[in-house]
């Protein structure tokens, strides 16, 4: 089947009639689990970190981050223009930059890179998280994904066909495969905010 639609369009619809709102408090249990789990090991290692968030839509976990004493410097990502408008009229004095993440390319490197439900919007994704561990996370730097768009979610299956936009599903293990691929050190998995009616978010994490 042939999608019409692109991401970034989708998303910029939604960020005009307030829907990033709707996706803010739909993914804040899970962000919370990730957020906490990253931020507890920066707190054990007691330095100042910086933040990278991929497809930060408008910006409610960049900010989160950057409230943190131990945050020098936080930066959202988003393809969706009008998200990136959302984020900065709510900044703080985190950053944002409204750029095509399949081709982004930072110029510095980052201590905790964080992404919730965007990496299966790429076409390779693969390609993108070597990129992000061969060049833009520091040493001893750590990488989390959440992703509720895969195979064991089959509430997840319609997605791309109600949304008409094409979306990349792998299996559980085939997710985790491809971090362990790029290198990544203690790659480990589960599932956030799992429940009988709900398989979870997939959060996928490692270190450089």
């Amino acid at each position: 089947m042939t999608y019409m639609r692109k991401a970034k369009d989708v998303f910029n619809e939604w960020a005009e009639i307030g829907k990033d709102l709707g996706m803010e408090a739909g993914h804040a249990d899970a962000v919370e689990e990730m957020l906490k789990f990253s931020l507890k090991e920066r707190s054990e290692i007691g330095e100042q970190f910086s933040f990278l968030d991929l497809g930060c839509g408008n910006g409610w976990a960049t900010r989160n981050v950057y409230r943190e004493p131990l945050c020098n410097r936080a930066v959202g990502v988003d393809g969706a223009n009008k998200m990136i408008i959302n984020a900065r009229s709510r900044g703080l004095g985190e950053h944002y930059v409204h750029a095509d993440l399949a081709t982004y390319d930072p110029k510095e490197k980052f201590d905790l890179i964080h992404s919730m439900e965007f990496v299966y919007y790429l076409a390779d994704p693969k390609e993108l998280i070597h990129r992000i561990v061969n060049s833009w996370l520091n040493e001893g730097g750590r990488l989390i994904f959440g992703l509720d768009f895969y195979f064991e979610n089959t509430e997840s299956h319609t997605w791309p066909k109600k949304l008409n936009i094409p979306m990349f599903m792998l299996k559980e293990t085939e997710w985790i495969n491809l971090f362990k691929a790029t290198g990544l050190k203690e790659v480990t998995s589960w599932r956030a905010n799992e429940t009988t009616d709900w398989a979870g978010t997939l959060v996928i994490t490692g270190n450089n």
